[in-house]
C-alpha cells in the first residue's frame, strides 16, 4: 500500500506522491489471526510455518486483545524467537573460545621478532582488541539465546606442557631466523582466511537472522585482518630462500585454527558441520587456492587436504562424531592462532 503525505499547496488536479521511494525488492508480510480461534501453540506453529515459507515479516493480529482462548502473555512466550540448532550452538561455542584465546596467542608472539616490526606490532594491538571483542560478542549472543558460556574446561593460564614447549620453540626459531615474520604473516593469512570462511559458512548453514547480522560484522574485521597478513606475506616471501623456509614450516606444522586449544573432537565436528558437502568443500578449496597465489606456495595442501585426511563427510542430526579420523598430519597439535 502506498503512503501519501498531505500537501498544503496541493492543487485539485495535482497527483499525490509517495512519502518515500518504494524498495527495489519485494518484501512479503503475513498476519496470524488468533481471532479465528487459534490457541497460543497454533499461533506459534503458524508463524513458524510462514517464516519457513519465506515471509519477511510475521505480524500478530492488531485487532486482537487478550481473549481467554489465546491470552496475550501465552502468545508472547510461545511465538518463535529464532531458535538455534544444536549444531550451531556447538560451533559458536568453539568459535567463541578460540576468539577469546587470542591473548594467549599474543603472549607467544611477544617473545618473537614480531614486536620489533613497527607495522606488525601496531597491527597486533588492533588485532587483539578486535578479536577479544569478537569473543565477548559471541558470548553475549549465546547468553541472550539461552545458552550461556560456562566455565572453561581448562583455565587459559594453565597451558599444557606441549604448548609451552611449542611457544619456546617458536621463540627460538624467531631468534635464529631474521625473516621469521614471513612465516608469521603467511600463517596468519591462512588462519584468518579459514576463520572468515568459517563464519561465512556458518551464516549459510545456520540461516539465523540475528546471528547473520552479528557474523557479518565480525567478518568485516576478519577480512581486514586477512588483508594485512596476506599483503605482508606477499612482500616478505619475495626472496626464494625465505619462501622455501616458510613453505617447509607450514607444510610441517600447520593445522586448523584451534588445534591444541579445543579438544580434537570439537575441531572435527565443526569442520564437518561447516565444510562437508559440495558447498563446504568448495569453500575449503577456495581457501587453498587463495593461499597458493603466495610466492612459493603454488602447490601447498592445506584445508581441503586436512579435511580429506581427518574428517568424515557425514554428521548426524544429534551432532555425534561418526568415526572421524582426527589426527593432525602436519605435526601434531599446533595452536598458533594468528587468526
Amino acid at each position: 500500500m502506498a503512503i501519501f503525505r498531505p500537501s498544503l499547496d496541493r492543487q485539485p488536479d495535482r497527483e499525490s506522491r509517495p512519502a518515500f521511494e518504494a524498495p527495489s525488492g519485494v518484501s512479503v508480510g503475513a498476519i496470524v489471526k488468533p481471532s479465528l480461534g487459534l490457541s497460543p501453540d497454533e499461533v506459534a506453529r503458524t508463524a513458524a510455518q510462514l517464516k519457513a515459507a519465506g515471509a519477511d515479516l510475521v505480524k500478530d493480529d492488531e485487532l486482537l486483545g487478550d481473549p481467554e482462548w489465546c491470552p496475550l502473555d501465552e502468545r508472547v512466550h510461545t511465538e518463535p524467537r529464532h531458535p538455534l540448532s544444536t549444531e550451531t550452538i556447538r560451533t559458536l561455542r568453539y568459535m567463541q573460545d578460540i576468539e577469546s584465546h587470542t591473548i594467549i596467542y599474543l603472549r607467544s608472539l611477544l617473545a618473537t621478532r614480531a614486536i620489533d616490526d613497527s607495522d606488525v606490532a601496531t597491527f597486533l594491538s588492533c588485532w587483539l582488541y578486535e578479536e577479544t571483542f569478537h569473543g565477548i560478542a559471541l558470548a553475549r549472543f549465546l547468553e541472550a539465546a539461552g545458552h550461556p558460556v560456562g566455565p572453561r574446561f581448562r583455565p587459559r593460564g594453565r597451558e599444557p606442557l606441549s604448548q609451552r614447549i611449542e611457544a619456546v620453540a617458536t621463540a627460538m626459531v624467531s631468534k635464529a631466523w631474521p625473516d621469521f615474520c614471513a612465516v608469521h604473516m603467511t600463517w596468519g593469512a591462512i588462519n584468518e582466511l579459514t576463520t572468515l570462511t568459517g563464519y561465512r559458512r556458518l551464516v549459510a548453514v545456520a540461516r539465523h537472522p540475528v546471528l547473520t547480522d552479528l557474523l557479518e560484522r565480525i567478518i568485516i574485521d576478519e577480512s581486514r585482518h586477512f588483508f594485512f597478513y596476506y599483503r605482508q606475506a606477499e612482500i616478505r616471501l619475495q626472496r626464494p630462500v625465505v619462501a622455501r623456509t616458510a613453505r617447509f614450516l607450514v607444510d610441517r606444522f600447520w593445522a586448523p585454527v584451534g588445534s591444541g586449544v579445543q579438544p580434537r573432537e570439537e575441531l572435527g565436528f565443526m569442520a564437518r558441520y561447516l565444510f562437508s558437502g559440495a558447498e563446504g568443500r568448495a569453500a575449503a578449496r577456495k581457501v587453498d587456492d587463495t593461499i597458493r597465489r603466495l610466492p612459493g606456495f603454488a602447490s601447498v595442501q592445506l584445508l581441503e587436504a586436512w579435511m580429506n585426511a581427518n574428517v568424515t563427510e557425514s554428521v548426524s542430526a544429534t551432532g555425534a562424531q561418526p568415526g572421524a579420523r582426527l589426527g593432525t598430519p602436519y605435526g601434531g597439535h599446533h595452536d598458533h592462532g594468528y587468526h
